[in-house]
């Protein structure tokens, strides 16, 4: 621990004391103090490195050289609101335009995804002149008040569902209604958005937004079949709605074969409105909604200013440009492609040798491997994914599991996690496997003997692999 550093514990019980329960820290019972990040690594008091495969707002890696020296560099001569003239803001949205389909040019800027959620929509009601969105199941969207009333994933544990929101299946094709063995799921799982849409019309409600992540995260690293999108898109429109395209995980090259996510769908998908944040500015708040002249002029027509003291500022610029260049200098694009790919091939070796791997699936460096209780009946093996998380934490390696049940290892490093992190990742998870399946009775069930369990320091429940 660094001279002048508080001890873990006493930072611990000072965050006990002075912040809500409810802002939740990763690994709860044992925390991982950190006090530096570096490209794909994070440090913690001790000096120990943790190879860090949750963390999709470094993008281009913890602290990068460039990012920081941009930020300072335009912190030491101007940082002000976006009321003033100046170049920074132009040039950023010059550079976001060129990544762009062209019909996507007028720009927004904020500082949080879920102040770029809750404009687009602003920007969809105010085009459409209705209040409904259609969203798909598990979804989240950010925490904003409208935001939560949108996301599944959350509003299901507090108020419910509003009457003006609307949710259809998420098209998972490992565990969903159609999967990998239907002839066409892409159709079939727009079929559904357009019975929702139906229905909701039989009651005399109008369409405003069709809300969906270009990956859905938190629903568990789904890869929706291709074609789905634009199937959709037609039954949104058809509606009188509009696709808005939620890039806020995902997007800026993640995905490898494509600048945005949204892109896997084909050419000729074109969303009404995209929102951008987290990795835009690799940790700095930055945020961006793009649009259409024709959504963009129907919210100008009300007169109202829209005005976002921080979005936009000269620094926020300056880092969001600084982003773009080290994504071209460095490749980062190709090398999501060839690191991801290399991953995926690990992944599925280890799921040929572990049956509680049900499915890896993926793109780029957005990657899930849904671990299952039984091959047949793929039920999500929830437990035994926590238990994994904390035994990779053990061995420095930070990834975190999610999903409606919980069971998926995600893997969204930052875009310079290597191929020999790939390597030693897969390596050190498939000693725990082969260590957790030493201890079953039935490989097909995957059901741990309690009494051979070895108790580790740093698990909070050592025996509740069932």
């Amino acid at each position: 621990m660094a001279t002048g550093q508080r001890a873990k514990v006493d930072t611990l019980a000072l965050r006990q004391r002075l912040l809500s329960s409810s802002c939740r820290l990763f690994f709860p019972e044992d925390p991982v103090k950190i006090v530096r990040g570096q490209g794909q690594y994070l440090y913690d008091e001790q000096g120990g490195e943790y190879i860090d495969c949750i963390n999709n707002v470094a993008h281009v890696g913890h602290c990068h050289p460039l990012v920081v020296q941009a930020a300072h560099e335009q912190n030491q001569v101007l940082n002000t609101n976006s009321r003033y003239l100046h170049d920074n803001i132009v040039d950023y949205a010059q550079r976001l335009s060129e990544t762009l389909p062209e019909k996507l040019c007028v720009f927004y800027f904020l500082n949080s995804g879920s102040e770029a959620n809750d404009l687009a929509l602003r920007l969809a009601r105010q085009y459409t002149g209705h209040q409904d969105v259609v969203v798909l199941d598990h979804a989240y969207h950010g925490h904003l008040s409208a935001l939560i009333d949108i996301s599944p994933y959350k509003f299901r544990y507090l108020d419910g569902q509003k009457e003006w929101v609307h949710v259809a299946p998420l098209p998972d094709t490992y565990r969903g209604p159609y999967r990998e063995d239907h002839p066409n799921p892409a159709m079939a799982y727009a079929n559904e958005v357009k019975r929702v849409v139906s229905n909701a019309q039989e009651k005399g409600r109008k369409i405003a937004a069709f809300f969906v992540e270009s990956l859905p995260s938190v629903g568990g690293q789904i890869i929706p079949p291709a074609g789905y999108f634009s199937q959709v898109a037609e039954h949104i429109h058809r509606a009188g709605g509009v696709f808005v395209a939620d890039e806020i995980q995902v997007g800026f090259g993640r995905v490898g074969k494509h600048f945005w996510a949204f892109q896997l769908q084909g050419e000729d998908f074109v969303p009404d409105i995209v929102t951008m944040g987290k990795s835009i500015g690799n940790g700095h708040p930055v945020a961006c909604v793009a649009t259409t002249q024709a959504v963009s002029r129907a919210f100008e027509a009300t007169g109202i200013e829209y005005f976002n003291t921080f979005g936009g500022s000269p620094v926020s610029c300056a880092v969001g440009l600084a982003v773009l260049d080290v994504l071209e200098k460095e490749q980062l694009q190709t090398h999501a492609t060839c690191v991801g790919s290399f991953l995926m091939e690990l992944l599925r070796q280890q799921k040929a040798k572990h049956p509680i791997i049900g499915d890896v699936r993926g793109v780029g460096l957005f990657i899930g491997v849904d671990l299952v209780k039984d091959e047949a009946t793929r039920m999500p093996a929830t437990q035994e994914a926590d238990y994994v998380v904390t035994r990779l934490k053990e061995n420095y390696i930070l990834l975190s599991a999610d999903g409606p049940g919980r069971n998926i290892l995600k893997f969204k490093p930052p875009m310079c996690f290597s191929l020999d992190n790939a390597q030693h990742v897969v390596t050190k998870l498939d000693a725990i496997l082969t260590d957790m399946e030493e201890k079953v009775r039935s490989c097909e069930t995957l059901r741990l003997q309690p009494s051979s369990v070895k108790h580790h320091p740093e698990e909070t429940h050592p025996t509740q692999i069932l």
